[in-house]
């Protein structure tokens, strides 16, 4: 009997995360937060956008981030890739004080496959991704006509519509 690769028979989800920073290294933590993903067991990233840095969204008065979209595929149900996430925030110093406050990494996850979730400690899609330019545009760079499962609008529709003001500005690629 020839033995099974467990990998290629587990189910793989699809994923659509925008990673943040806007405290201390702010480079580093992203470098060091997409390395922790990539980490996490049997899952990959697929796709990632450039760099970009934008102004703090609801807060004006904190330095600006820096931002990134990843796809990844990974066998992790929602809820564990959330404390997976979560997990790698702590790591990386991050503390919750301030709603939109002060961060060294922020991992939110905008899309899971095209799942609609109302939970306590998530929600899917990400409630206010369709408002918001750090998450539109390097999203729009990687998936452009990926479907907003509710809203169903594509993300190109959603960043042409979308109401944010603030400037996101093209860095580069993850140093």
């Amino acid at each position: 009997m020839k033995p099974t690769n467990i990998i290629n028979s587990m189910t793989l989800h699809t994923a659509y995360l925008v990673l943040g920073s806007n405290q201390g290294n702010r480079y580093g933590y992203i470098r060091k937060a997409l390395e922790s993903i990539a980490q996490l067991p049997h899952t990959a990233v697929s796709s990632q956008s450039h760099l970009y840095e934008t102004a703090a969204w609801g807060r004006e008065d904190l330095p600006p981030h820096i931002n990134v979209a990843v796809a990844v595929r990974t066998p992790l149900a929602p809820l564990s890739l959330l404390r997976s996430l979560q997990q790698i925030e702590t790591a990386l110093d991050r503390t919750r004080q301030t709603r939109w406050g002060e961060r060294t990494i922020d991992i939110d996850i905008i899309y899971f496959d095209g799942l609609v979730m109302n939970h306590p400690d998530l929600r899917l899609p990400h409630p206010l991704m369709q408002v918001r330019n750090f998450v539109l545009v390097p999203l729009n760079e990687i998936a452009p006509d990926l479907q907003h499962p509710v809203l169903r609008r594509p993300t190109r529709e959603l960043l042409a519509a979308c109401p944010d003001t603030l400037g996101v500005t093209l860095l580069s690629e993850v140093p």
